[in-house]
């Protein structure tokens, strides 16, 4: 029975379970189920194929951890709050009495990415002034204008940020006022009166700010209602100066009439005319610009008559600011954070925010980013809140969305570098903003600023996000870092450092920051010079086990494009580090591509002749990898759909028609009619060619053209590669009308050639019910030159064991998954295979069983009671099991009815010393499942941590962090998520020297991988076909998981030395169904030779190779040894290697092999003759 869901609270054997917290025992297993991605994911589709899913970029996403950095920064780790979870931190100062913290937010609804200026107004010397070019209309980057800042004698630009909203689209003026060492800039728009301003004693307030003018004129006075301001108000006359710019100046009157315009000079009007100027204002001029009345109080003057004006800034009390900006929305009063709630402005967007203390002395510079998946911005009722929580007592916004924009200093550079990311993908022009400046210093040397040449985020990695770790490094190979001196203040400071490290058994370092690694540990790397110092911490992993390059192809659209890759190194615990490009060795055509060092750790691939294809090969200490680099592309006719009558059409859940259509493109088309109201699951309609259309060459990417409906349905090019694989090609939804040409990218190392299976409209949202058509035309694949790559396997990984290791761990659970069968066709296959391999657990004899997700194809509350009927069926009352949901348990609906039949659909609980934590994945992500599991899954880690009776941990949940099939698509679609749980259990295992274990299905191959130290099993089919290639996990089946109790030496051991892996405690045996298994080997065999042995299971029609991540128990009569050539002794007649299957006769004589499969064995017994006897080579 599923305990806690049925009824039932005995653990396995009798023994009650207990929960978290309760004496009890060590193990800590932890099981996930995550729930909605960002953006929107689907469940499948109900046929063979894999699920459909967005494809995402991971590689644009910045790292969930912290890049590692040398003191004076400061770096946290994971902390949850009431609101949310902060990720990671990290600090460092920008100048005395300036300090940079940026840190990452998990959220209930998104990522944040925040950086938080902290500044000390009073006695640093600090100094923030009003920042622009001089001219008011003139727009520049935040970094360009920093750069031209004039910081006064004595000072330095140290940071900046943009400032106020400003007329985007017609002058490009501020719209509030600005105040630069006390005289006013420009005046505000009516009604924008709000600023932050810094007083002439240094202190900071949030204030209103008013503009006062008068014009004298030859028939009296009358108010001068702006000055250098984006618009006029209506009937009056604004003043406009040398400082403008050169911004039309019929903009600030927009089309108002009647209008006018007098130059004046020397106090005399010089010229009047009907309509404003253009151009420069001549330097001594002002001109002034009137509309309605005010341009009839301007006609009415004449060249020589006297003008004069006056005006000045005010403020509702106390004096005015020597700077001041102008902003919008009061985020804090008087240390209340206010609630924007129902009001305009309040959406999620990327923001800038000034705040103060309450004595003015400390300011807070705030910058959110938005509108990207690294970061969803914040309303300005959150950005109150985060403004509150740094400390403001006031606060004002600024202006956000693509503006957003924060520069500031490393320690020892003046460089000022972007440290947020603007949502636009590149700074956006902006007129204004505040540049802090310091004292500039002594220039003697305090300190070295010491970090790797190459930065965290630029690396070369292999994680879900973007970026790699060059804080860690192999033995044999180098790191190159670099030292900044710096001075009391931070800024640039000389002296050549001598480099020295603490440990030098773990590497050394030369007078060039050059850290050669020699042996596996941790060592600081130290500059020095007198008492000048600074530090980076590297880690020196175990030995390299392989490399792969960051792409397997490089494609350069012409001769004139560059490309670029990356090589990292992976030890044997899945623990990887960028290569330096100094230790690779590269094999490739230098007549036809230029290959050179980026100086980010990277290469720069151009061509040399302008097309063309090669192989690179890249070699570093005897490993090996090869990669592709094509130039050009030519674009192939796939279909014209001039047989658009000959195609076929069918559905899941849905009803429609094909018809051929002389509205296509060009000529005829095909018309998809669909019917999306028949069911609230997933609902296809596809539309499949009269034969598969086989594609030549290596296509890059497919075009289609669609004459789109507006309804939302999802495209999906579905394609057949080489190996027999389904590769699902996302397109984006069709939200338009009328025709758009779409792309569909092909994923990297499908094997070639592809053919053209279908294609399908998908709706994966219950609540979306609706009719429609497209009509699509003039299919066709982008080329390149062909390049044959060589077949590289997937690593062996050492999880998967044979029966016999598994069987000697302490205790054994079971795991079964993804057999989707359905209530209404209760005899199906599907559900005899599901039958099948529950008998086949029970019979093992587990302590329990999990379900991870998928057991159900539709979800319904009919699915779900039969499914509670098959396993009450097959295992009755005596093996426990817990059912963990995945995306089929709720297909596009909501977990309810999988709660009212199971119970929650997350748990934790502790069996024999490990913690087993489940999450909810039923919606393709962690937060879809409910952030407080998220926070739950931090909490218990928090607690396993501390918890002596606790030695291990396991994970599992329905979809894992990674895809090991070439498609990427049934994963974790948020990439940040999938880094964080990567990463929390990384750092459990490693600061606690406690097993930690990952569990997942759903990509429908069984697979296993560690990841920095961790295991990751992926549990592959239990009744629904393989989506892979039978050599690459492709079968179907279940897993039985062995797992060790850990004793506090061992895991004293582990922590203490984290990059070997430790500790061993778990294996997986991979449980193939077993239709016939059948042994090839030669019957005779000569002494002294050596033969390839294999073995194959077949399942109805697939065979299936016996080999990784297939377990498989191989023995033999006494005299044959099983493993390598260590162990032969005199009485052994053959040596069998399972690792490599190779067979080595050693004398003559008799001799039986065997190979046992989830319980099946076959024997073969082959004779060795003498020496020139038959053999096999």
């Amino acid at each position: 029975m599923a305990l806690g869901t049925v009824g039932r609270t005995a653990g396995p054997r009798g023994r009650a379970e207990r929960g978290p917290g309760t004496a009890a025992r060590p193990l800590v297993l932890l099981a996930t189920v995550t729930a909605l991605t960002l953006g929107a994911i689907s469940p499948a589709l109900a046929d063979s194929t894999p699920d459909p899913r967005p494809r995402t970029s991971a590689e644009v996403l910045r790292p969930v951890a912290p890049p590692p950095a040398s003191n004076p920064a400061e770096q946290t780790g994971a902390v949850a709050d009431g609101d949310g979870i902060e990720t990671a931190r990290t600090s460092r100062p920008v100048a005395p009495g300036v300090r940079l913290s940026s840190y990452d937010r998990l959220e209930s609804d998104k990522w944040l990415r925040v950086d938080n200026l902290s500044v000390d107004l009073a006695g640093s010397g600090v100094r923030a002034d009003y920042l622009s070019s001089g001219k008011v209309s003139e727009r520049h980057t935040v970094s360009e204008l920093a750069a031209g800042h004039d910081a006064g004698r004595g000072r330095r630009t140290v940071a900046a940020i943009n400032a106020d909203f400003f007329d985007i689209n017609q002058t490009g003026a501020p719209e509030g006022i600005g105040i630069k060492d006390g005289a006013t800039v420009q005046s505000p728009a009516p009604g924008i009166n709000r600023a932050v301003g810094i007083g002439p004693d240094n202190a900071g307030r949030i204030l209103n700010l008013y503009f006062e003018g008068t014009l004298t004129l030859p028939a009296g006075q009358r108010p001068l209602a702006a000055y250098n301001a984006a618009n006029v108000p209506a009937g009056g006359v604004g003043a406009y100066t040398s400082a403008w710019g050169t911004a039309d100046r019929a903009l600030a009157v927009d089309s108002a009439t009647p209008v006018a315009e007098a130059l004046v000079r020397d106090g005399k009007v010089v010229s009047v005319s009907p309509a404003p100027g253009s151009g420069a204002v001549p330097e001594g001029t002002t001109v002034l610009v009137g509309r309605e009345a005010g341009a009839v109080a301007l006609g009415a003057l004449k060249p020589g008559d006297p003008v004069s004006l006056t005006y000045r800034a005010r403020t509702d009390s106390g004096a005015v600011p020597r700077t001041a900006v102008g902003g919008r929305e009061l985020l804090v009063v008087d240390g209340v954070a206010q609630n924007h709630d129902g009001e305009g402005n309040n959406t999620a967007a990327p923001r800038t925010a000034v705040g103060f203390s309450k004595d003015g002395r400390t300011m807070q510079v705030l910058t959110v980013d938005g509108r990207q998946a690294d970061s969803g911005g914040v309303t300005l009722t959150e950005l109150a809140q985060m403004m509150r929580r740094a400390g403001s007592y006031s606060a004002l916004n600024l202006d956000g969305g693509g503006s957003s924009t924060l520069v500031a200093r490393q320690p020892g550079s003046d460089a000022l570098r972007v440290e947020n990311s603007p949502s636009d993908g590149s700074e956006r022009t902006v007129p204004n903003g505040l540049a802090l400046t310091a004292p500039d210093g002594s220039g003697r040397l305090k300190g070295y600023w010491v970090q790797p040449r190459t930065p965290a985020d630029a690396a070369p990695g292999v994680d879900p996000v973007k970026g790699g770790h060059p804080d860690r490094v192999f033995p044999g190979l180098t790191r190159r870092l670099t030292a900044s001196g710096y001075d009391e203040t931070y800024g640039p400071a000389q002296g050549t450092p001598r480099w020295r490290t603490a440990h030098g058994s773990v590497g050394t370092v030369d007078s060039d920051g050059l850290f050669t690694a020699r042996r596996s540990g941790t060592t600081d790397v130290r500059a020095e010079h007198g008492p000048a110092r600074g530090s980076t911490s590297l880690t020196v992993l175990d030995e390299l086990a392989r490399i792969e390059p960051t792409t397997q192809r490089v494609g350069l659209a012409d001769g004139g494009a560059t490309g670029t890759f990356g090589i990292v190194g992976l030890d044997a615990h899945g623990t990887s580090a960028p290569v330096e490009p100094r230790d690779i060795e590269l094999d490739y055509d230098h007549a036809l591509f230029d290959i050179r060092d980026d100086g980010q750790g990277s290469f720069t691939v151009s061509s040399r002749t302008g097309s063309g294809a090669g192989q690179i090969k890249a070699t570093v200490a005897g490993t090996t990898t090869v990669l592709a680099v094509s130039v050009g592309l030519t674009e192939q006719a796939v279909s014209t759909f001039d047989d658009a009558g000959s195609w076929k059409f069918s559905q899941a859940r849905a009803d429609g028609s094909l018809t051929a259509t002389s509205d296509g493109h060009t000529g005829t088309g095909l018309k998809l009619d669909y019917d999306f109201t028949r069911s609230t699951a997933t609902r296809a309609a596809y539309a499949a060619p009269p034969q598969p259309v086989t594609v030549p060459g290596q296509p890059q990417s497919f075009k289609l053209w669609i004459k789109g409906d507006g309804r939302g349905a999802w495209p999906t090019l579905h394609l057949k590669d080489a190996a027999g694989s389904d590769q699902l090609l996302r397109g984006p939804y069709v939200t338009w009308n009328g025709w758009r040409q779409i792309t569909f990218a092909v994923p990297a190392g499908a094997a070639m050639p592809l053919s053209v299976s279908r294609f399908y409209l998908a709706e994966t949202a219950a609540d979306k019910q609706y009719t429609g058509g497209i009509v699509i035309d003039d299919l066709t694949a982008q080329v390149p030159p062909t390049v044959e790559l060589p077949e590289q396997a997937a690593p062996a990984d050492p999880l998967i064991d044979p029966a016999a290791v598994t069987g000697r761990r302490d205790w054994r659970f079971a795991v079964m998954s993804d057999a989707q069968f359905v209530a209404r066709d209760p005899d199906s296959p599907i559900v005899a295979q599901a039958r099948r391999t529950l008998r086949e657990i029970k019979a093992a004899d587990p302590d329990f069983l999990v379900v991870n997700g998928d057991l159900v194809d539709e979800g319904s509350p009919a699915d779900l009671a039969f499914a509670r009927r098959v396993l009450t069926e097959e295992l009755g009352d005596s093996l426990p099991w817990y059912y963990v949901p995945g995306n089929h348990e709720v297909m596009g609906g909501r977990i309810d009815n999988f709660i009212t039949e199971f119970g929650p659909a997350q748990r934790t609980f502790d069996h024999k010393g490990t913690r087993v934590i489940t999450l909810d994945t039923s919606s393709l992500s962690l937060r879809g499942g409910g952030f407080a599991q998220i926070k739950q899954l931090r909490d218990q880690l928090d607690a396993a941590a501390k918890d002596r009776t606790v030695d291990s941990l396991m994970l599992i949940e329905h979809v894992p962090p990674r895809d090991p099939t070439v498609q990427k698509g049934s994963r974790l679609g948020d990439r940040k998520e999938a880094a964080l749980v990567e990463q929390w259990l990384a750092d459990f295992r490693r600061t606690t020297g406690k097993g930690a274990a990952f569990i997942g299905s759903h990509v429908g191959v069984f697979h296993a991988s560690h990841v920095d130290g961790v295991p990751y099993l992926i549990n592959g089919n239990s009744g629904k076909a393989p989506a892979g290639p039978a050599d690459e996990g492709g079968f179907t089946g279940w897993s039985l998981i062995g797992a060790d109790r850990i004793g506090r030496g061992a895991q004293a051991a582990a922590r203490q030395r984290p990059w070997q892996g430790g500790p061993d405690w778990i294996s997986v045996q991979t449980r193939a169904h077993v239709d016939a298994l059948k042994i090839d080997a030669p019957p005779v065999l000569g002494t002294g030779s050596r033969t390839k042995v294999t073995a194959t299971v077949t399942q109805g029609a697939r065979s299936v190779p016996v080999a990784f991540p297939l377990a498989a128990d191989w023995t033999g009569s006494p005299n044959v040894h099983i493993g390598d050539r260590d162990g032969v002794r005199h009485r052994h007649t053959a040596v069998l290697d399972p690792s490599t299957g190779t067979l080595t006769a050693l004398r003559p004589g008799t001799i039986t092999l065997a190979v046992t499969v989830n319980g099946t064995t076959q024997r073969v017994r082959i004779t060795i003759g003498a020496t020139g006897a038959a053999s096999a080579a």
